[in-house]
């Protein structure tokens, strides 16, 4: 993807989902995209993995939905 791919794409996302127009978004600095970007979509958590079933299993026994 090149790199006006790239940013269109991610204008588009912060106008849609963060509700900036064009000119919030091209003040913004790399490191403030990254860290939206990555808080959206949870990555750097670390603890991406799905649950174990025997977890979910118990989870859901601790806690029914009704």
């Amino acid at each position: 993807m090149t790199f006006a791919e790239e940013a269109g794409r991610l204008a588009g996302m912060a106008g849609a989902v963060l509700g900036w127009p064009p000119d919030r978004f091209w003040r913004a600095t790399p490191a403030e995209l990254h860290g939206l970007v990555a808080a959206l979509t949870g990555a750097g958590r670390g603890g991406s993995d799905p649950l174990p079933r025997a977890t979910l299993a118990r989870l859901r026994e601790m806690f029914p939905d009704g």
